[in-house]
């Protein structure tokens, strides 16, 4: 087989928006006024979301671009009251480990200002919890490995693009990362090529929700032009 037959065969960029200038600034004022309401909550309503918004959001999620365009990457959704039980007990047991044994003074002196602790009752009060998973490799269907490339970095990118389209829809997120995290395998029946990322919680906020009043960095804080 030469290079040419391996590779994907192409097709015609579709529909790709020739904005002008200040088309493309109003576009991109809207998208960062959108984006910088949003905010990490730790109290959820247990309103009920429908699922195909869960599903929409995924969709967009896995248009991240990935390593070799191997996407390796598999979310597990849960909504299950017993299952979201399990999960807690279990993400509590480390986090009790972390707070009382493993965390430097200095990380928990960072994490003081935010108020958070070993409780977690937010992992059974929102409707869904997304578990992400990496994949270090994948399998064919004879049983073969198929290597990955970059993993971690293709997950995080589409677990950004998801965060971003739940909030797009209105829904409100946290990022979880009970350490370690291999009880989301065992719970969820995920094998051994598969590497818990995240737990992502999402739903609607709780009525009278109150966030920590944080602030970002500016521009200058966080990016450099190279402009020669």
């Amino acid at each position: 087989m030469t290079d040419e037959t391996m590779r994907y065969p192409t097709v015609a960029l579709a529909d790709y928006p020739d904005y002008g200038v200040e088309e493309m600034r109003h576009r991109l004022a809207e998208f960062h006024a959108e984006v910088e309401r949003r905010r990490t909550i730790r109290e959820f309503s247990d309103r009920p979301v429908p699922r195909d918004l869960i599903e929409t959001a995924l969709k967009a999620a896995n248009t991240a671009p990935s390593g070799a365009n191997l996407q390796p990457w598999h979310f597990v959704v849960v909504s299950g009251a017993e299952t979201k039980r399990k999960i807690r007990q279990a993400a509590e047991a480390e986090e009790r480990e972390f707070y009382e044994h493993r965390a430097s003074p200095e990380w928990l002196a960072a994490l003081e200002p935010l108020g958070t602790d070993s409780n977690k009752p937010f992992l059974e009060t929102a409707p869904y919890l997304i578990a992400v998973f990496l994949q270090k490799y994948g399998r064919l269907d004879d049983g073969r490995k198929v290597k990955h490339y970059y993993p971690t970095e293709s997950t995080g990118l589409a677990t950004g693009i998801l965060i971003t389209a739940l909030h797009h829809a209105g829904l409100a997120t946290l990022t979880h990362t009970p350490s370690p995290m291999k009880f989301l395998n065992e719970i969820l029946g995920r094998p051994s090529n598969e590497r818990p990322f995240l737990l992502l919680v999402a739903g609607y906020p709780a009525d009278g929700v109150r966030v920590p009043d944080i602030r970002r960095k500016s521009l200058r804080e966080f990016a450099s032009f190279v402009e020669d």
